[in-house]
Order: C-alpha cells, then structure tokens, then sequence
C-alpha cells in the first residue's frame, strides 16, 4: 500500500490485466480505516461473521462464527467486539486463541449487504475476538441469495469434525457442485488477509477432481482485492455453509486465475476463471447455531 492508492503490488497488476485501474480508483474511495457509525450499525444487526487466517502450519481457512444480534459491537471507530470464537475442531481455533492477521466479512443475506473488515485480532479474555480495522470495504449486493437466519433448536457444543482429508470426497464434491454462496480468504504482503464472498446459482463452482475446485469470476467492484491477493501469493482458504443444517465445509489450497481468453469463455456470465488445487478438507457438523431459510437467487446471477 503506498501513500497515493489504497492497493497494494498484487491488486494493482489485477486491475491493470483486467483494464479496471480507473475503475479501481474510483472505488477505492470508498475503503476506509475506520468504522463509521452507519456500518456499526449494521454490524450490530449481524448473526454471522465470516473469518478468515492463516493456521500454525500457515494455511489460510476461511470459517464463520455467529450469535444472537448484538454478538458484533464497534465500541469506537477502529475496533470491533465479537462475542465469539473458533472452538473445538475448527482449524482456526489455535491461531485465533493468540495475536493473528484476520480478513472477516459481515454478511446480511436477507438485506443482501455485506461488509469486509480487514486487519488485526486478539482474544478478549472473555472467549471472543477483538479486531484492530485496517481495511473497511463496503460491497455491492451482487450475487447474494436472499435467506433469513433461524436458530437451530438442536444446537449446542463447539463445531465437530465429521470428516477430515487431503482431498473432497465424493460427498463433497456434490455439496461443492450444489452450492449457490461461498466465501474465500486470501493473504496479501506483510500477512494481511482478505475475506470475500462469492456467488451464483447451484453449479457455478465446480468440482472438477477429488483435489480440484473451479470457479468463475463474475463482473465486480473492480477492486480485485481477492485475485490480487493471488497475483502475490496463493494460498487460499473456502468456506462452503451447509444452510440447511449448520454444518460447513472448510477447503485449503492453491489458486490460480486464468486471465485467458478461453477462460471468458468457459462459463456464463465469467470474466476469468480461477482453480484451486485442494490441499486439505474438513467437514464440520455444528459449525454455526443457526439454520437458514430457503435461497431466493440473486438477480444478477448469470445463468
């Protein structure tokens, strides 16, 4: 990041192979350092928060933590309260248990808002998170699928592993070819890490190999905040929400974007591609309290 663009090395060769510089730097006013009071307000409304980092071993996840309204404060402009953290088999719960570099996405599906915060963590002392803002990014409705939260009667304990491996089971490449959202956390220089959202309708992401994922990049803000990210470095981290149960679906790897021409070609609706090779998977029951209601697909998804 330097004193005259908020972007850093990796977003700024993004933005220049897709042609968006001006575009980027037009919305680039829009990132922020601090929390302003509309977007505490918000915050304070969330049921979800989507996290992601990078584990001991330094491999990025991206995982979800939640709770009743109010579980996310800002007591003042550069930090934000969590009242909950990763626990029991979530590959996060060691690295977010000490000082860590956090990316964390506020997802409102009912509303179809969104909002990044990017930056620093702590434990509270008291079982939660304290974030440090270095990055406030405010995103567009595009390609969220409209769901209404429900509290899960049955739900109780820290998340449980169901299945863990270096590669998707058959099972999960269904649920991976099923799904209509997914969120994705990459890293940047120094250690920064960035959470992102992605969505489409059902078979947008596509398992292509048991160690293999696959996934179209539709027209966005032209920040390039994720695909720069992976112009530095590509470790990569997916959380796939199972909505109907609780449960989710946490990959680890390698992205690659494909900027070719045949790449624009490759799906409706796409800009570039982007694979990622699977390097790890773990299947957790009882990964959030909440259930959701049924999708109404976005309109912008290309079909």
């Amino acid at each position: 990041m330097t004193t005259s663009t908020p972007y850093h090395p990796g977003e700024r060769a993004a933005q220049a192979r897709a042609g968006r510089t001006e575009r980027a730097d037009h919305a680039g006013r829009a990132i922020r350092d601090t929390v302003p009071a509309v977007a505490a307000r918000f915050l304070a409304e969330r049921r979800m928060l989507v996290v992601g980092a990078a584990d001991e071993d330094g491999r990025v996840w991206a995982t979800q933590l939640a709770g009743p309204a109010g579980f996310l404060r800002a007591p003042d402009e550069r930090t934000v309260s969590v009242a909950a953290r990763p626990a029991g088999a979530d590959p996060l719960a060691a690295a977010l248990a000490r000082p860590a570099r956090v990316g964390t996405i506020a997802l409102d599906p009912a509303g179809r808002r969104r909002m990044r915060l990017n930056g620093g963590s702590v434990p509270d002392g008291r079982g939660g998170l304290l974030l440090h803002a270095d990055e406030v990014v405010a995103n567009c409705p595009k390609y969220i699928q409209r769901r209404t939260p429900l509290d899960r009667p049955d739900a109780g304990g820290p998340p449980r592993a169901v299945a863990a491996g270096p590669r998707l089971t058959t099972a999960q490449r269904l649920a991976a070819a099923t799904a209509d959202t997914f969120f994705i956390a990459t890293t940047g220089p120094d250690g920064s890490v960035d959470a992102s959202h992605r969505g489409g309708l059902p078979g947008f992401l596509e398992a292509v190999a048991p160690d293999r994922l696959r996934w179209p990049e539709y027209p966005g803000n032209s920040m390039f905040l994720t695909l720069g990210n992976l112009e530095l470095d590509p470790r990569a981290g997916l959380l796939l929400p199972d909505w109907e149960t609780g449960g989710a679906l946490l990959v680890t790897g390698e992205a690659r974007t494909d900027w070719s021409e045949e790449a624009r070609q490759a799906a409706p609706g796409a800009e570039r591609m982007v694979e990622l090779a699977v390097t790890g998977v773990l299947e957790l029951a009882d990964a959030t309290p909440l259930t959701w209601t049924d999708p109404e697909y976005s309109p912008a998804n290309p079909h």
